[in-house]
C-alpha cells in the first residue's frame, strides 16, 4: 500500500471523500462514470518497435472465485509501482470508463487503484450495474 496518497485530480478527490465518509458513495460513482481512468495495456513490440497485435490486451487478474478482474487506476502515475510486477504492461490508455464498457463489455470485476491507500473493488455484478446506468451496453 502507498503510504501517502495526495489526490491529483477530481476523481481522486472524490474517491478520498467517499472512502472517508464525506460524500455518499453514489456521488463518487457519478463522478467515476464521467471521468477518465488509466487502463494498463500489454505492449508487445515487433521489429522496429511496431505493435505486432492490433488488439489491445488490458491487464486482467483472476479473483479468488475464478472471475476476471480488470485493473484500472485513477491516473497513470498510480499504476507505475503496481505494473512493475507485470512485465509488458508499462504503457496504457487514458480513457473514459464508459468507453471501456462499450469496448470490453461486461462480465468482469474492476479493481480501481489496487495496492493504493485509496482504491475500490467492484464485483462483476456491480460493473454490470455501472455499465447499465452509464448507458453502455457492451457484452462480454
Amino acid at each position: 500500500m502507498t503510504a501517502d496518497f495526495v489526490p491529483q485530480n477530481a476523481l481522486e478527490r472524490q474517491l478520498v471523500a467517499a472512502q472517508n465518509g464525506e460524500i455518499p458513495p453514489e456521488q463518487f460513482i457519478e463522478t467515476l462514470l464521467g471521468s477518465e481512468v488509466f487502463m494498463p495495456i500489454y505492449e508487445r513490440h515487433a521489429i522496429g518497435g511496431l505493435q505486432s497485435d492490433q488488439r489491445a490486451q488490458p491487464l486482467k487478474l483472476v479473483s479468488d472465485d475464478g472471475g476476471e478482474v480488470l485493473v484500472l487506476f485513477t491516473s497513470p502515475e498510480r499504476a507505475k509501482a503496481f505494473v512493475r510486477d507485470f512485465p509488458g504492461y508499462g504503457g496504457g490508455l487514458v480513457t473514459e470508463l464508459t468507453w471501456i464498457f462499450e469496448k470490453l463489455g461486461i462480465g468482469f470485476g474492476i479493481s480501481l487503484n489496487p495496492d493504493q491507500t485509496y482504491g475500490m473493488d467492484f464485483e462483476a455484478r456491480d460493473v454490470a450495474q455501472l455499465a447499465g446506468s452509464s448507458g453502455a451496453h457492451g457484452q462480454a
